[in-house]
Protein backbone atom coordinates (compact mmCIF):
# COMPACT_ATOMS: atom_id res chain seq x y z
CA UNK A 1 0.00 0.00 0.00
CA UNK A 2 1.22 3.52 -0.71
CA UNK A 3 2.67 5.82 1.94
CA UNK A 4 4.16 9.30 2.37
CA UNK A 5 6.77 8.47 -0.28
CA UNK A 6 4.03 8.11 -2.90
CA UNK A 7 4.48 10.53 -5.78
CA UNK A 8 2.36 11.71 -8.67
CA UNK A 9 3.87 12.48 -12.07
CA UNK A 10 2.99 15.97 -13.27
CA UNK A 11 2.21 16.76 -16.91
CA UNK A 12 5.67 18.31 -17.34
CA UNK A 13 7.37 15.08 -16.26
CA UNK A 14 8.41 16.11 -12.76
CA UNK A 15 7.27 14.10 -9.75
CA UNK A 16 5.50 15.58 -6.72
CA UNK A 17 4.75 13.89 -3.40
CA UNK A 18 1.04 13.14 -3.11
CA UNK A 19 0.93 14.47 0.45
CA UNK A 20 2.73 17.40 2.01
CA UNK A 21 2.73 19.81 4.92
CA UNK A 22 0.90 23.12 4.62
CA UNK A 23 2.54 25.96 6.54
CA UNK A 24 -0.29 28.51 6.53
CA UNK A 25 -0.49 30.38 9.86
CA UNK A 26 2.73 28.88 11.21
CA UNK A 27 4.34 32.15 12.23
CA UNK A 28 7.11 31.48 14.76
CA UNK A 29 10.53 30.11 13.87
CA UNK A 30 10.62 27.61 16.73
CA UNK A 31 7.16 26.32 15.89
CA UNK A 32 7.94 25.99 12.18
CA UNK A 33 11.28 24.29 12.75
CA UNK A 34 9.66 21.83 15.14
CA UNK A 35 6.84 20.93 12.80
CA UNK A 36 9.16 20.58 9.79
CA UNK A 37 11.42 18.28 11.81
CA UNK A 38 8.49 16.08 12.85
CA UNK A 39 7.19 16.02 9.30
CA UNK A 40 10.57 15.09 7.84
CA UNK A 41 11.11 12.30 10.37
CA UNK A 42 7.62 10.96 9.54
CA UNK A 43 8.41 10.82 5.84
CA UNK A 44 6.99 14.10 4.52
CA UNK A 45 8.98 15.61 1.65
CA UNK A 46 6.63 18.32 0.33
CA UNK A 47 6.51 21.67 2.13
CA UNK A 48 3.99 24.30 1.04
CA UNK A 49 4.56 27.98 1.80
CA UNK A 50 3.58 31.29 0.16
CA UNK A 51 4.62 34.91 0.02
CA UNK A 52 1.38 35.75 1.82
CA UNK A 53 2.22 33.43 4.73
CA UNK A 54 5.33 35.48 5.56
CA UNK A 55 7.24 32.37 6.57
CA UNK A 56 9.35 31.56 3.51
CA UNK A 57 12.43 32.75 5.38
CA UNK A 58 11.49 30.61 8.38
CA UNK A 59 11.20 27.54 6.16
CA UNK A 60 14.60 28.26 4.65
CA UNK A 61 16.10 28.71 8.11
CA UNK A 62 14.49 25.48 9.37
CA UNK A 63 15.86 23.48 6.44
CA UNK A 64 19.33 24.90 7.07
CA UNK A 65 19.19 24.34 10.83
CA UNK A 66 18.02 20.75 10.40
CA UNK A 67 20.55 20.11 7.58
CA UNK A 68 17.84 18.66 5.35
CA UNK A 69 18.97 17.72 1.82
CA UNK A 70 17.40 20.07 -0.72
CA UNK A 71 17.42 17.48 -3.50
CA UNK A 72 15.19 15.17 -1.46
CA UNK A 73 12.43 17.70 -0.83
CA UNK A 74 9.73 19.41 -2.87
CA UNK A 75 9.07 23.06 -2.05
CA UNK A 76 6.03 25.02 -3.20
CA UNK A 77 5.50 28.75 -2.89
CA UNK A 78 2.89 31.13 -4.27
CA UNK A 79 2.90 34.64 -5.71
CA UNK A 80 0.67 36.96 -3.67
CA UNK A 81 -1.97 39.19 -5.25
CA UNK A 82 0.05 42.35 -4.57
CA UNK A 83 3.00 40.89 -6.48
CA UNK A 84 1.18 39.93 -9.66
CA UNK A 85 2.06 41.46 -13.02
CA UNK A 86 5.05 40.62 -15.22
CA UNK A 87 7.86 42.62 -13.61
CA UNK A 88 6.43 42.41 -10.09
CA UNK A 89 6.15 38.63 -10.32
CA UNK A 90 9.74 38.24 -11.48
CA UNK A 91 11.02 40.47 -8.68
CA UNK A 92 8.89 38.79 -6.03
CA UNK A 93 10.05 35.29 -6.95
CA UNK A 94 13.68 36.40 -6.78
CA UNK A 95 12.87 37.74 -3.30
CA UNK A 96 11.19 34.45 -2.36
CA UNK A 97 14.27 32.51 -3.42
CA UNK A 98 16.44 34.76 -1.28
CA UNK A 99 14.10 34.22 1.68
CA UNK A 100 14.11 30.46 1.16
CA UNK A 101 17.88 30.50 0.50
CA UNK A 102 17.32 28.30 -2.55
CA UNK A 103 18.32 28.36 -6.21
CA UNK A 104 14.89 27.18 -7.34
CA UNK A 105 11.47 26.11 -6.12
CA UNK A 106 9.85 22.92 -7.30
CA UNK A 107 6.40 24.42 -7.81
CA UNK A 108 5.31 28.03 -8.18
CA UNK A 109 1.61 28.86 -7.99
CA UNK A 110 -0.43 31.98 -8.73
CA UNK A 111 -2.15 32.34 -5.36
CA UNK A 112 -5.45 33.81 -6.66
CA UNK A 113 -6.74 34.67 -10.14
CA UNK A 114 -6.94 38.44 -10.71
CA UNK A 115 -8.28 40.15 -13.81
CA UNK A 116 -5.71 42.97 -13.77
CA UNK A 117 -2.59 40.95 -14.55
CA UNK A 118 -4.02 37.60 -15.57
CA UNK A 119 -1.87 36.80 -18.60
CA UNK A 120 1.14 38.96 -17.68
CA UNK A 121 1.64 37.05 -14.45
CA UNK A 122 1.51 33.73 -16.27
CA UNK A 123 3.98 34.97 -18.89
CA UNK A 124 6.39 35.71 -16.03
CA UNK A 125 5.80 32.19 -14.68
CA UNK A 126 6.71 30.72 -18.07
CA UNK A 127 9.91 32.79 -18.16
CA UNK A 128 10.87 31.72 -14.63
CA UNK A 129 10.41 28.10 -15.67
CA UNK A 130 12.51 28.62 -18.80
CA UNK A 131 15.26 30.16 -16.66
CA UNK A 132 15.25 27.22 -14.24
CA UNK A 133 14.22 29.27 -11.20
CA UNK A 134 11.10 27.12 -10.89
CA UNK A 135 10.65 23.57 -12.09
CA UNK A 136 6.88 23.44 -12.41
CA UNK A 137 4.19 26.11 -12.65
CA UNK A 138 0.59 26.00 -11.57
CA UNK A 139 -2.35 27.86 -10.14
CA UNK A 140 -4.24 28.15 -6.89
CA UNK A 141 -7.92 28.94 -6.38
CA UNK A 142 -8.61 28.94 -10.12
CA UNK A 143 -12.11 27.96 -11.17
CA UNK A 144 -12.82 26.11 -14.38
CA UNK A 145 -13.52 29.36 -16.25
CA UNK A 146 -10.12 30.77 -15.21
CA UNK A 147 -8.31 27.65 -16.41
CA UNK A 148 -10.18 27.75 -19.70
CA UNK A 149 -9.37 31.44 -20.17
CA UNK A 150 -5.70 30.88 -19.35
CA UNK A 151 -5.53 28.08 -21.91
CA UNK A 152 -6.44 30.52 -24.71
CA UNK A 153 -3.04 32.25 -24.52
CA UNK A 154 -0.71 30.19 -22.34
CA UNK A 155 2.27 28.46 -23.92
CA UNK A 156 2.35 26.07 -20.98
CA UNK A 157 -0.65 24.89 -19.03
CA UNK A 158 -0.65 24.67 -15.22
CA UNK A 159 0.30 21.23 -13.97
CA UNK A 160 -1.32 21.73 -10.54
CA UNK A 161 -4.38 23.66 -9.37
CA UNK A 162 -4.49 23.99 -5.59
CA UNK A 163 -8.07 24.58 -4.47
CA UNK A 164 -10.35 24.40 -1.49
CA UNK A 165 -11.61 20.83 -1.47
CA UNK A 166 -13.21 18.77 1.30
CA UNK A 167 -16.38 16.72 1.88
CA UNK A 168 -18.52 19.87 2.16
CA UNK A 169 -17.06 21.20 -1.13
CA UNK A 170 -16.27 18.18 -3.27
CA UNK A 171 -15.68 20.17 -6.50
CA UNK A 172 -16.56 17.13 -8.63
CA UNK A 173 -16.90 19.04 -11.92
CA UNK A 174 -13.62 20.90 -11.41
CA UNK A 175 -11.80 17.68 -10.50
CA UNK A 176 -13.11 16.07 -13.68
CA UNK A 177 -11.87 19.06 -15.71
CA UNK A 178 -8.47 18.71 -14.06
CA UNK A 179 -8.35 15.02 -14.94
CA UNK A 180 -9.37 15.66 -18.54
CA UNK A 181 -6.65 18.31 -18.90
CA UNK A 182 -3.79 16.59 -17.05
CA UNK A 183 -3.89 18.97 -14.08
CA UNK A 184 -3.25 17.53 -10.62
CA UNK A 185 -5.79 18.59 -8.00
CA UNK A 186 -4.18 19.65 -4.75
CA UNK A 187 -6.50 20.25 -1.81
CA UNK A 188 -5.81 22.99 0.69
CA UNK A 189 -8.02 22.85 3.78
CA UNK A 190 -8.62 19.17 2.97
CA UNK A 191 -10.34 18.74 6.33
CA UNK A 192 -12.65 21.71 5.88
CA UNK A 193 -13.71 23.14 9.18
CA UNK A 194 -14.57 21.22 12.33
CA UNK A 195 -18.11 20.58 11.12
CA UNK A 196 -16.78 18.13 8.52
CA UNK A 197 -15.06 16.01 11.15
CA UNK A 198 -18.22 15.95 13.26
CA UNK A 199 -20.33 14.42 10.46
CA UNK A 200 -21.89 11.22 11.89
CA UNK A 201 -20.99 9.15 8.82
CA UNK A 202 -17.32 10.12 9.14
CA UNK A 203 -17.30 9.48 12.89
CA UNK A 204 -18.85 6.05 12.29
CA UNK A 205 -16.34 5.10 9.60
CA UNK A 206 -13.48 6.30 11.82
CA UNK A 207 -14.64 4.03 14.65
CA UNK A 208 -14.78 1.06 12.27
CA UNK A 209 -11.14 1.47 11.24
CA UNK A 210 -9.92 2.73 14.62
CA UNK A 211 -8.81 5.94 12.94
CA UNK A 212 -9.55 9.60 13.65
CA UNK A 213 -12.18 11.43 11.59
CA UNK A 214 -9.36 13.51 10.09
CA UNK A 215 -7.56 10.38 8.92
CA UNK A 216 -10.75 9.11 7.27
CA UNK A 217 -11.22 12.37 5.36
CA UNK A 218 -7.58 12.44 4.24
CA UNK A 219 -7.90 8.83 3.10
CA UNK A 220 -10.98 9.82 1.07
CA UNK A 221 -8.87 12.44 -0.71
CA UNK A 222 -6.05 9.99 -1.40
CA UNK A 223 -8.43 7.44 -2.92
CA UNK A 224 -9.86 10.20 -5.14
CA UNK A 225 -6.34 10.78 -6.45
CA UNK A 226 -6.11 14.22 -4.88
CA UNK A 227 -2.86 15.64 -3.53
CA UNK A 228 -3.27 16.93 0.03
CA UNK A 229 -1.41 19.50 2.13
CA UNK A 230 -3.11 19.54 5.54
CA UNK A 231 -1.68 22.31 7.69
CA UNK A 232 -0.76 21.95 11.32
CA UNK A 233 1.63 23.52 13.78
CA UNK A 234 1.36 20.51 16.13
CA UNK A 235 3.95 17.76 15.56
CA UNK A 236 1.65 15.03 16.84
CA UNK A 237 -1.09 16.09 14.41
CA UNK A 238 1.39 16.10 11.52
CA UNK A 239 2.31 12.50 12.33
CA UNK A 240 -1.37 11.52 12.61
CA UNK A 241 -2.20 13.12 9.27
CA UNK A 242 0.49 11.05 7.60
CA UNK A 243 -0.82 7.75 8.92
CA UNK A 244 -3.52 7.23 6.31
CA UNK A 245 -1.92 4.56 4.14
CA UNK A 246 -2.61 1.42 6.18
CA UNK A 247 -6.35 1.15 5.50
CA UNK A 248 -8.73 1.64 2.58
CA UNK A 249 -12.30 2.87 2.36
CA UNK A 250 -14.89 0.82 0.50
CA UNK A 251 -16.64 2.20 -2.57
CA UNK A 252 -19.78 2.63 -0.47
CA UNK A 253 -17.90 4.58 2.20
CA UNK A 254 -16.29 6.77 -0.46
CA UNK A 255 -19.73 7.53 -1.89
CA UNK A 256 -21.18 8.31 1.54
CA UNK A 257 -18.44 10.86 2.22
CA UNK A 258 -18.76 12.42 -1.23
CA UNK A 259 -22.49 12.65 -0.58
CA UNK A 260 -21.82 15.12 2.25
CA UNK A 261 -21.21 17.88 -0.32
CA UNK A 262 -22.96 21.16 0.56
CA UNK A 263 -21.17 23.45 -1.95
CA UNK A 264 -20.01 25.20 1.21
CA UNK A 265 -16.83 27.29 1.10
CA UNK A 266 -14.72 28.34 4.05
CA UNK A 267 -12.82 30.82 1.88
CA UNK A 268 -13.75 33.28 -0.84
CA UNK A 269 -15.35 32.56 -4.19
CA UNK A 270 -12.57 32.67 -6.84
CA UNK A 271 -14.74 34.46 -9.40
CA UNK A 272 -15.46 37.26 -6.92
CA UNK A 273 -11.76 37.66 -6.17
CA UNK A 274 -11.00 37.69 -9.90
CA UNK A 275 -13.56 40.41 -10.63
CA UNK A 276 -12.70 42.52 -7.58
CA UNK A 277 -9.00 42.19 -8.22
CA UNK A 278 -8.27 41.30 -4.60
CA UNK A 279 -9.60 39.25 -1.74
CA UNK A 280 -12.14 40.83 0.54
CA UNK A 281 -10.65 41.80 3.91
CA UNK A 282 -10.74 38.84 6.28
Amino acid sequence: MSDLTTKVTLADGYEMPLQGLGLYKVTSQAELTGVVQSAWESGYRLFDTAQMYKNEGMLGAAIKELSLPRDEMFVTTKVAEANQGYDATLASVEASLRELDMDYVDLLLVHWPLHQHFFETWRAFERLKDEGLVKSIGTSNYGMVHLQYLATKANEQPVVNQVENHPHLTQDALLQYHQDNHIVTQAWAPLGRGSVLAEPVIVEIAAKYQKSPAQVVLRWHVQRGTSIIPKSSRPERVVENGNVYDFALTDEEMALITGLNKFERISQEPEQVYERGAQYPH
